[in-house]
């Protein structure tokens, strides 16, 4: 066998990029070989930051947002369960505080995982899996909502999105009604010059007007004043856009969320939340997928499972 055309031996090459991740007392950080990365609080497993390979910041978090676990975080994306808004009277809920105990309470980290590398390319995308369950809650909430319950909230980065997924689960033998909101608050230049599409026609309900049912009658819904509307009846598969001169900043689509909530407080109501900048209102915007139009019923032993898919500019 002639020596000289023996092939080469396979050498051991450079390590294929990898995702990487740090765990601090807080928080749970994880980037991407590509640059883009994510930050998420235990307390109410919120994420806190979304930055894109350039370093550029996607959502608001409020300049007087508490940290310390004495309130729940004013902005990235809160967790809002077993109830959305104030709680109703007469309901399993009705002893709950607003939005429920999930942004409310310390999650655990239960681990992460990433996309698998072919060849030479390194991984893309990293998840995080968070749970809460009816044993990690405070006394007062499980005197308020006595349910055997698991929650794993799922955060999955990739260069050109963030997902985000919560399961419910009912751990015990009696059915319980609940209600999901994933309460993203986006970073935008102005507001006074953005949109959000894909509206048209559907039927909300206004709050900054009594709970009022109207008709949307603009696929470019402007931000001008105090805003609080809950859309009904959406089809999760249509994205809802964060437009900005006729661009998306943010698509949204969903799966199993079929109500979305546009909010803004504009300025009196800014000036009234002590964890909410006086000007903070003019750099955000809050487009929320949920499933929040009726309660949803778990049987004892049974699942439920609500995702988003945010797409930035890129």
């Amino acid at each position: 066998m002639d020596r000289g055309k023996k092939p080469a031996s396979i050498g051991v090459g450079a390590s294929i990029p990898q995702p990487t991740i740090a765990i601090n007392e807080n928080t749970v950080d994880a980037k991407l070989p590509t640059g883009e990365s994510v930050s998420v609080h235990l307390f109410g497993a919120t994420v806190v930051s979304w930055k894109l390979a350039d370093g550029e910041e996607q959502l608001f978090v409020s300049s007087k947002a508490i940290l310390n676990g004495s309130k729940a975080i004013r902005g990235g994306i809160p967790v809002v369960f077993p109830v959305f808004g104030p709680p109703p009277p007469n309901h399993a809920t009705s002893s709950l505080p607003q939005h429920g105990f999930a942004r409310s309470s310390t999650w655990e980290f239960l681990g992460k995982s990433s996309s698998e590398s072919l060849g030479k390319k390194a991984d893309t995308t990293i998840k995080l899996d968070f749970g809460l369950s009816s044993s990690m809650i405070s006394e007062d909430f499980r005197r308020a909502w006595p349910y055997e319950f698991g929650l794993v909230y799922s955060v999955t980065l990739s260069p050109d999105r963030l997902e985000t997924s919560l399961q419910v689960q009912n751990k015990g033998s009696q059915p319980f009604d609940f209600h999901v909101l994933l309460h993203n608050y986006f970073k935008v230049p102005d507001v006074s010059k953005i949109s959000v599409t894909n509206l048209q026609n559907k039927t909300y309900t206004d709050k900054t007007e009594k709970g009022q049912q109207k008709q949307e009658t603009s696929n470019a819904i402007a931000i001008t004043g105090s805003t609080d509307r809950v859309y009904l009846d959406i089809d999760p598969t249509v994205p809802v856009s964060v437009v900005e001169n006729g661009k998306p900043l943010f698509s949204i689509t969903r799966e199993g969320l079929n109500t979305v909530t546009v909010w803004n407080p504009w300025v009196e109501n800014a000036k009234n939340m002590i964890d909410f900048g006086d000007e903070d209102y003019k750099g955000m915007v809050c487009v929320e997928p949920g499933a929040v139009k009726n309660w949803q019923v778990l049987e004892g032993g049974d699942a439920w499972e609500g995702t988003q898919t945010i797409k930035p500019r890129l």
